[in-house]
């Protein structure tokens, strides 16, 4: 017996079982992890996309709001100007598409280096209750884009605004075949409070997150 067979043994005549565990057994622990019970939770009686944009005002990100994405590039170059931020960028592959020379914008659809300073990119969703965005890693989604550079941008869809972190789960085991290696959860910009019990912004990561809501 291996020591991993010898210690689950011992668990199993610690609850009263003995023997290997039965099939019966095996397809109610697979059902119980199927199942996903949620635990209680908070009443959630508020529009998603208000509420959304409500808790990441309080976390010190900004929102702005348009009606498609083909209106992003204008939106975050009136964005950059206003906070006299640099106008060039780097962005995740799925927004290079977007027209931003015509909005007077440099934009590069690869990683971000350390030169970089400012970061566009997508959402998997955003969690309404905390004002949370869910952003996942891969080939085309860089986890550099968003944590390198001073100033994180991200295109979200309003459809893709979840009520709780409950939903954010469950719509990753619905839509992904496996879990990517990274799941994202970024609360407004990077703060710590390490020195001095001193909240300071861009500790870790950006200093700014501005978020580009599209649709309703």
């Amino acid at each position: 017996m291996s020591a991993r067979e010898n210690i689950l043994a011992r668990i199993r005549a610690g609850q009263g079982r003995s023997g290997a565990p039965g099939a019966a057994e095996r397809e109610a622990v697979r059902s119980r992890i199927a199942a996903h019970a949620q635990n209680p939770r908070p009443r959630a009686d508020w529009d998603p996309v208000a509420r959304f944009r409500e808790q990441a005002l309080k976390l010190a990100s900004t929102v702005d709001e348009v009606e498609a994405l083909a209106a992003v590039p204008a939106a975050l170059a009136r964005y950059l100007e206003a906070q006299a931020l640099p106008r060039a960028a780097v962005c995740w592959r799925e927004l290079a598409g977007l027209d931003w020379g015509g909005a007077g914008l440099r934009v590069e659809a690869r990683a971000a280096r350390g030169t970089d300073l400012v970061g566009i990119t997508g959402a998997f969703c955003a969690v309404a209750e905390t004002g949370t965005l869910v952003t996942v890693s891969g080939p085309d989604t860089p986890a550099a884009v968003s944590l390198l550079p001073e100033t994180h941008v991200a295109v979200l869809p309003a459809s893709r605004i979840v009520p709780g972190m409950e939903e954010a789960w469950q719509l990753m085991r619905a839509e992904r075949v496996a879990l990517p290696r990274a799941v994202n959860f970024i609360s407004g910009p990077s703060r710590s409070a390490d020195i001095e019990q001193t909240v300071t912004l861009g500790a870790h990561g950006p200093y700014r997150v501005h978020i580009v809501v599209i649709g309703r």
